[in-house]
């Protein structure tokens, strides 16, 4: 294992070099890209859980009241990332996706930011979900907001399925609901074929995303990690930074 940089001005540079050195990058995103686009994040002081509970699925599910409070969320823009648009550290994911050099971004975030950046959604694997549309629990279609926004807002209707008649809930994972399989194993098998694993943002301890950095660095590939706060997984890494992402990636990808 490499020796760990903490340097900001040389540890910019081995960043660029990294990347420019590497051909089967993937990018793992957290909140703290974007932060930058003033996007709250959840855990932290003043965080979307400092301000409201969250809604656990078992209650969305279980209790109309619950479902109710958690439609009233998606209109009020309760979570703080509405109006957000993407910051220079998703501009350069999005760079490094185009050119290719990048086969995709593995995010915790739902904020749809990595979307509006201009990344196809099949190279975007989300692992909790979206939190820009809904879809059915029972059969699983889609459903944009703007479906249900006067039925609900003016009648109070709560969201069903049109197809099926079955619960709608905002396309994000609950605490409580199942991790979705199908972008679990399609993160396990592009994590496996990357040769640099590239974190930007995440603290690292929500399982079983933050596995994710050492299965990479088992199957061979390098590790650098950019992240404010110092993390757990630190002492893994070739290369890590507590610094600013926009700066940092603007910089080292050279958009």
């Amino acid at each position: 294992m490499s020796e760990t940089l903490f340097q900001a001005a040389p540890g910019r540079r081995q960043l660029a070099q990294m990347i420019a050195g590497a051909r089967r990058i993937v990018i793992f995103t957290g909140a703290g890209i974007s932060t930058e686009s003033g996007v709250p994040d959840f855990r932290s002081p003043g965080g979307v859980w400092s301000r409201m509970k969250p809604i656990y699925f078992q209650e969305f599910v279980g209790d109309e009241a619950r479902r109710r409070e958690a439609w009233n969320r998606v209109y009020s823009g309760a979570a703080g990332w509405t109006g957000a648009r993407p910051n220079d550290g998703h501009t350069a994911v999005a760079r490094l996706i185009a050119e290719g050099r990048a086969s995709a971004v593995i995010t915790q975030n739902v904020d749809n930011l990595h979307q509006e950046s201009g990344i196809p959604d099949d190279k975007i694997i989300e692992l909790h979900g979206n939190a820009h549309y809904a879809r059915c629990l029972a059969c699983g279609l889609r459903h944009e907001f703007s479906d249900f926004r006067e039925s609900f807002l003016e009648r109070g209707e709560i969201p069903t399925c049109r197809a099926c008649g079955g619960l709608v809930k905002s396309a994000t994972i609950s605490f409580g609901q199942a991790m979705p399989e199908e972008p679990m194993e399609k993160a396990q098998a592009a994590t496996l074929d990357c040769d640099l694993f590239l974190v930007l943002g995440s603290s690292l301890v929500v399982y079983p995303a933050a596995g994710f950095p050492i299965m990479a660095k088992r199957g061979g590939a390098m590790l650098a990690i950019v992240n404010r706060e110092p993390t757990d997984r630190d002492g893994y890494a070739d290369l890590v930074l507590h610094d600013e992402i926009g700066s940092v990636m603007r910089e080292a990808v050279g958009s």
